[in-house]
């Protein structure tokens, strides 16, 4: 597939990103982060959400058999028991530590097949973005629009602008309107990728003669940062995934502003082949 030529305005911001400060509406990494980044969708905030739930519980179990190793080897230690007890079963603690983990799993499941149904099942959209995986760039059609095509390739060091992220940045970001449901379609060209951005909660792998869907509603504005997450050969640390999200207004702009910018150039004139003492045909 040719790679579509860089486009200045898709490098720089739409609106008001183009005036803010460098990284102000940026949803990126940071130096020695531990946890998410602000969720910027329904499904990241119930991801957060659940991730929130499980970390209590996992702690409370860890606590509480942390206490029980603590209780036995001070209360069953040999110096206060010289004379082993020989004990083997107690129905009471058998169905305890039977029942109660099944209460557990109960309690994680019921919130685990809420969001898996929320991943899964697609509402309503109202447009729909293809991202096709390449070694190493994404390429992105908007069906909704003409079928306005063009690449995503990472900027290399020396293109690197100021308030721009290493290996994180593209030629050509993905514009998406906030407030609207979008499906996402992945697929690839060639080998495995993986199209994944953080703040949205997506990490939904490109697989070449297949085509998966996801979906995702932008609630603010602002420039979101993923990278392909499937080893994908050996520039896989440079296809970055870089998103811009705009209000509709601006999405309106920018798609006028794309079709005159990615138009595909107008295909040469046929060539009337005339064989020599044969009329030619029209």
């Amino acid at each position: 597939m040719r790679l579509a030529k860089r486009s200045s305005f898709a490098i720089a911001s739409i609106g008001a990103a183009v005036a803010a400060p460098p990284g102000a509406l940026a949803d990126k990494p940071r130096p020695w982060q531990i946890g998410f980044q602000d969720a910027a969708s329904p499904i990241m905030e119930q991801l957060d959400a659940f991730h929130d739930m499980m970390l209590v519980i996992l702690t409370l179990i860890t606590l509480f058999v942390l206490g029980l190793l603590v209780y036995v080897m001070i209360r069953f230690k040999a110096a206060r028991n010289p004379t082993p007890s020989k004990v083997t079963h107690n129905t009471v603690v058998e169905v305890l530590w039977t029942v109660a983990p099944v209460i557990i799993l109960v309690l994680i499941a019921i919130p685990s097949f809420k969001l898996l149904y929320a991943q899964k099942v697609i509402p309503e959209v109202e447009m729909t973005v293809k991202a096709i995986g390449l070694q190493w760039y994404w390429t992105y059609e908007y069906p909704d629009y003409d079928n306005l095509t063009f690449d995503a390739v990472m900027i290399p060091d020396e293109d690197i602008r100021a308030g721009q992220l290493r290996l994180l940045e593209t030629d050509n970001r993905l514009v998406l309107p906030v407030q609207t449901n979008i499906r996402i379609l992945v697929t690839a060209d060639d080998v495995l990728h993986s199209w994944a951005i953080p703040a949205f909660g997506i990490k939904m792998d490109a697989v070449p003669g297949r085509i998966n869907e996801t979906w995702v509603r932008i609630e603010r504005e602002g420039v979101y940062y993923g990278q392909c997450s499937e080893l994908c050969g050996i520039y896989h640390g440079f296809m970055p995934i870089t998103v811009e999200a705009v209000s509709k207004e601006a999405f309106a702009e920018w798609v006028e502003q794309a079709k005159a910018e990615f138009a595909e150039e107008p295909a040469p004139a046929p060539v009337r082949v005339v064989t020599a003492g044969a009329p030619s045909a029209d």
